[in-house]
């Protein structure tokens, strides 16, 4: 029979444990942001906004999420220069300092995809498009 120490002990290390998997199936944050997600579908009444201060997205990288056949849009306001390039779509907008760009595209492929600062190399969003 084990000790309630023993117990303890062991209960400790599955919480642990738990803690680690987690981290480790999230994923790592190269940047020290968090990640949010906002739901996103063609036809809503608002488009997803990211909003970019000193280089880096506000509130973490954005997962925006939309069906295939519909649209993906969303915007970037942005304080700094540079293209706002949306990877696997292989779609490029250039905003400048202060400005704002607007994607608008059908969403034809499946999969996640990462928009970010190309100059920078800062990912800003995480765009999953999932099948109709």
């Amino acid at each position: 029979m084990q000790s309630n120490g023993a117990k303890l002990a062991i209960a400790g290390a599955a919480v642990v444990v738990v803690v680690v998997l987690f981290i480790i199936l999230k994923g790592g944050d190269d940047h020290g942001s968090s990640s949010t997600t906002t739901p996103a579908t063609s036809g809503g009444s608002g488009i997803a906004t990211i909003t970019v201060k000193n280089g880096q997205p506000v509130g973490g990288i954005q997962d925006l999420t939309f069906t295939e056949g519909g649209d993906i849009q969303f915007k970037v306001d942005s304080d700094v220069s540079d293209e706002v390039h949306f990877h696997g779509y292989d779609v490029g907008e250039d905003v400048k300092a202060g400005g704002s760009v607007s994607f608008d595209v059908p969403a034809t492929i499946t999969g996640v995809f990462e928009v970010e600062l190309e100059s920078r190399a800062e990912q800003i969003a995480e765009i999953t498009v999932n099948p109709s």
